[in-house]
């Protein structure tokens, strides 16, 4: 994720939110509400004033060649 938002510093915030369709369940999502919240996109833009905007850029990128269990003690 890029941040270009300009703002420096740690912030509390709640954010209240439902996920759509394509967002997966995590155990960081937010319990499912009757369907009044918003999007993820549109509680940004209501709440906090923050809007997302898709763009193509670097990326950081770990290549996993080779995984072994390891060896008894």
């Amino acid at each position: 994720m890029l941040d270009r938002t300009g703002l420096e510093g740690s912030f509390d915030y709640k954010l209240e939110w439902s996920p759509d369709e394509v967002q997966l369940p995590s155990p960081e999502a937010p319990v499912q509400t009757e369907g009044n919240a918003p999007s993820l996109a549109g509680a940004l833009q209501q709440q906090m004033g923050l809007r997302l905007v898709s763009q193509k850029g670097p990326v950081d990128l770990i290549v996993v060649e080779r995984a072994e269990k390891p060896a008894g003690n």
